[in-house]
């Protein structure tokens, strides 16, 4: 097999590491790194959505989520109350933070990409070689919604040098997105592989429509078809679905599958097994219990579900007692013993019951909690949560090792463990000391790190995923939690107590639809290679070169496959290119709720250009901006880390402006920034004073958890944490996207700040004085908070507070401080501005109050780059 010049690593999300890695190389692999440099490379995720390449298109339709396109300040009207319950969906149309930036039209399932009706011909005797998909101009206004894979450029830059620039970067967001559903893209049969890179037949091939041959677009073998591509002309081709479509589900069939059954008929739900802690104050246990009955009355009719409860013991209650919640008490001391849990699965007890036949018995077993009794401060009380999940995977695994007269019984999807946790771990497997001053806490906590890793990954080996949902005052240690459910491919969120947004998440948590043993494959022309990859999975080991002669994919191992998450593949050139194009395609392979094994198809290809200006025209800007965060996130494993990576963006700046900037002549800055990327910079300003790198949150294990989310999140969760989204509210109930600037926060206004985890509503001193007035707002506001929000996961917390109040600095600290400019700055970047009286302008500049904050403007002119005019 061919050598390659330098291999992909693959990064886990939540561990920072160098950039560029021999090898295959891991976190925790003892290969050397290359010394850091300045700015972070491309980190390399894993695959999560389809390749969109965005651009502003006159057939776009003129209203978009809500949105009116037509005008320079996009206006929504309010939509109707949001469904919590609804399973995800990735948003038709990713936000933007400028109504500036152009609405995505993304390359769709749905839609075959148009022919040539002039197809390139190759000689091969007397047979020709037909193109299928010749001379493609992607008019990407036909292609629809819920894009799958999402490029950071729609060209690609021929010039190595200029291609690998670091600061800047190329790269794509992959997610898997919506689950398989009955269409022409379903293929019911194993799919041709090329016998010498393993890629898949696509509308990109050369067919030889007299032998059914076809060449692969990676590699340009030629591979045979089993004579199923032979055909009279290349028309006839194109009811073939792999030849016409640019994603293609195979479903597979066989001995294990019966084959693809409708979803209607056929999905199998996972069990749900709630872990919660009992070492609760009163009030704490109040809200859980409101939360946990209305998420068992959510739960749909078939799901099996277990209660397992916590503190010094684990207590496992029965489904089989019906007048009174019973359970079975088993120590938390230790793990449990596989006698334990024989005797406990085997005994007369129902650990995991349908919901339509014990719905009853559910509430019955919840309205029975009680809160806390003794005396001892929440942190101190003993949790014994490692055991606790122990026990619920043993009750999930089942009798017999889940082998019943040789057949392996397996449920649709991952099954699920969800921890209700008010404190630390402090007792048995996995737990750190009460306090954090013991003398051997260090080595305490390193130990409960490596086991707490070693239960995700067990859970992982037994298709269930783990997450661990905190509220309360108490601190978790997020340290030792976020392993857990890291390694099992679930999330950990922090909620402030276990009220609304505690309960939708307990039900989304539930019912996000999960595949599992998914393997992503990337494979790209010859040209191109991955360098890295980022998200919720690690390095694959497939063993394909007994098959494939000249496999060079970049595997990735999913450790949970769900279209909320997606992955980050930074690419480079390996050499200057030489072809009109470059080709790219995405597989995944996994068993999905419905119990087929699927392999999806992605493949998408690029131009190329010599054309610096038209490479940097085709770059999109929030897409970029992601990748970016995600590249430098990746390396901010502490405060420290983070305020280093607040210095990579400025020197990612400076070394765009270097580039692909101009001098400016007679000024004291030294370059202008590239006007083609005129938001970029504004984005990244975003980012570098935000919650994921800034200081305006509190503790070190927020930022981490935030960190975290955002490794592994969808583009429109993972751009609305780097840049929020300020909407004001105007008379008639409509709504005014305006940059996310303090000049918005005007007294006589309602303001909707969107910042993905958190959304705030802010009411105006003016404004909430008149009563009526203020209501109406706030509850429009509320509405459309909850529309925008009601498919997202994690649910965002969402606050209301009115100018000058304690809780409205979280408002201001996310809002760039463009007050501190000059006029002529603050009108071309805030032309809303421009409609105030000069009695509002001076009303509103005398209400700012001085901090040292930078304005975007100010922290440009710091760096020596001007900045351009906005688009």
């Amino acid at each position: 097999m061919a050598e390659r010049p330098r291999s992909a690593s693959i990064s886990p999300a939540p561990t920072p590491e160098s950039d560029k890695k021999q090898g295959h190389a891991f976190p925790s692999s003892s290969s050397a790194s290359t010394p850091i440099p300045r700015y972070p490379p491309p980190p390399i995720m894993h695959p999560n959505q389809t390749p969109p390449t965005f651009v502003s298109s006159p057939n776009l339709p003129p209203v978009a989520n809500g949105v009116q396109l037509g005008s320079p300040f996009p206006r929504i009207s309010p939509p109707g109350p949001p469904v919590f319950s609804s399973p995800l969906q990735q948003a038709a149309v990713p936000f933007r933070t400028s109504p500036s930036t152009p609405q995505p039209v993304a390359y769709s399932s749905a839609s075959p990409l148009p022919t040539s009706s002039s197809p390139a011909n190759f000689s091969n005797g007397s047979v020709e070689l037909q193109h299928q998909i010749s001379d493609v101009t992607e008019d990407l206004s036909q292609y629809a919604e819920q894009p799958n894979v999402l490029f950071s450029a729609h060209k690609v830059m021929k010039q190595k040098k200029l291609a690998n620039v670091n600061s800047l970067g190329f790269g794509a967001l992959v997610s898997t997105g919506r689950e398989v559903s009955p269409g022409p893209q379903i293929v019911q049969r194993d799919p041709h592989r090329c016998q010498n890179c393993g890629a898949y037949p696509n509308l990109y091939c050369n067919i030889l429509i007299g032998s059914g041959q076809w060449q692969c677009v990676i590699c340009r073998n030629l591979n045979g078809s089993d004579g199923e591509y032979i055909a009279p002309s290349k028309a006839d081709l194109q009811s073939l679905p792999e030849l016409s479509y640019l994603l293609v589900d195979y479903v597979m069939t066989g001995n294990k599958r019966p084959g693809f059954i409708p979803p209607s008929t056929s999905k199998a739900v996972a069990p749900v097994v709630l872990v919660i802690d009992e070492c609760l104050d009163e009030q704490h246990l109040q809200h859980l219990q409101s939360s946990l009955h209305a998420f068992v009355d959510s739960l749909p009719p078939t799901t099996r579900l277990g209660i397992v409860l916590y503190g010094r013991t684990v207590s496992v209650y029965d489904f089989s007692e019906e007048s009174t919640a019973s359970a079975d008490v088993l120590s938390g001391e230790k793990s449990p013993s596989e006698e334990a849990l024989r005797a406990l699965i085997y005994g007369t007890g129902v650990y995991l019951s349908p919901i339509h036949a014990s719905l009853q018995v559910a509430h019955a077993i919840l309205s029975s909690l009680r809160p806390y009794k003794l005396n001892v401060p929440e942190s101190y009380r003993d949790r014994c949560l490692g055991a606790a999940v122990e026990v619920a995977l043993g009750i999930i695994r089942g009798p017999a090792a889940e082998i019943s007269r040789g057949v392996i019984k397996r449920p649709g999807g991952s099954s699920r463990v969800i921890v209700c946790a008010g404190g630390p771990s402090t007792y048995g497997p996995g737990s750190v000391p009460h306090s954090l001053s013991h003398p051997n806490y260090a080595y305490m906590e390193s130990s409960a790190v490596k086991w707490m890793e070693d239960l995700g990954r067990r859970a992982y080996r037994g298709n269930t995923v783990v997450d661990i949902l905190c509220a309360g005052t108490c601190p978790v240690r997020v340290p030792v939690l976020l392993p857990l459910a890291k390694f099992s491919g679930g999330v950990l969120v922090l909620h402030d107590d276990f009220g609304e947004a505690f309960g939708v998440n307990l039900q989304r948590a539930a019912t996000r639809a999960a595949g599992s043993h998914g393997l992503l494959e990337i494979r790209c022309s010859d040209d191109m290679f991955v360098t890295q990859v980022v998200g919720p999975g690690e390095e694959g080991h497939v063993d394909n070169h007994d098959s494939f002669a000249s496999d060079k994919a970049v595997a990735v191992q999913m450790l949970s496959v769900e279209e909320s998450q997606c992955f980050a593949v930074s690419f480079e050139n390996r050499g200057d290119i030489k072809s009109d194009f470059v080709y790219f395609q995405f597989s995944f392979q996994y068993s999905n709720i419905y119990q087929a094994d699927v392999s999806r198809v992605i493949t998408l290809r690029l131009p190329t250009v010599d054309s610096v200006s038209a490479y940097l025209e085709s770059i999109q800007e929030d897409i970029a901006a992601v990748l970016i965060g995600k590249r430098t996130l990746l390396r901010a494993k502490s405060a420290t880390d983070a305020l280093d990576m607040q210095l990579t963006i400025d020197e990612r700046i400076k070394d765009v402006a270097n580039k692909f900037g101009s001098l400016v002549p007679n000024s004291k800055l030294r370059r202008r920034y590239p006007k083609e990327l005129s938001t970029l910079p504004e984005l990244l300003f975003h980012l570098r004073r935000g919650p994921l790198l800034g200081n305006i949150i509190g503790h070190e294990d927020e930022r981490s958890v935030l960190r975290s989310l955002f490794l592994n999140a969808s583009f429109n969760l993972a751009l609305r944490m780097v840049a929020p989204r300020c909407l004001m509210h105007r008379e008639g109930g409509t709504f005014e996207e305006l940059p996310a600037y303090d000049l918005a926060m005007q007294s006589d206004a309602a303001l909707i700040l969107d910042h993905g985890t958190d959304v705030f509503i802010w009411l105006g001193a003016e404004l909430a004085a008149q009563e009526g007035k203020s209501a109406a707002a706030l509850a429009a506001c509320r509405t459309l908070a909850e529309e925008l929000t009601e498919l997202r996961f994690p649910a965002p917390r969402i606050l209301s507070f009115k100018e000058g109040s304690s809780q409205a600095r979280y408002f201001v600290s996310r809002m760039i401080p463009a007050h501190k400019d000059p006029a002529y700055e603050q009108e071309s970047r805030f032309p809303q501005l421009k409609t105030l009286t000069a009695d509002q302008r001076m009303k509103l500049k005398s209400s700012f109050i001085h901090f040292d904050d930078p304005s975007l403007c100010e922290w440009m002119r710091e760096l020596k780059v001007q900045l351009p005019e906005p688009q």
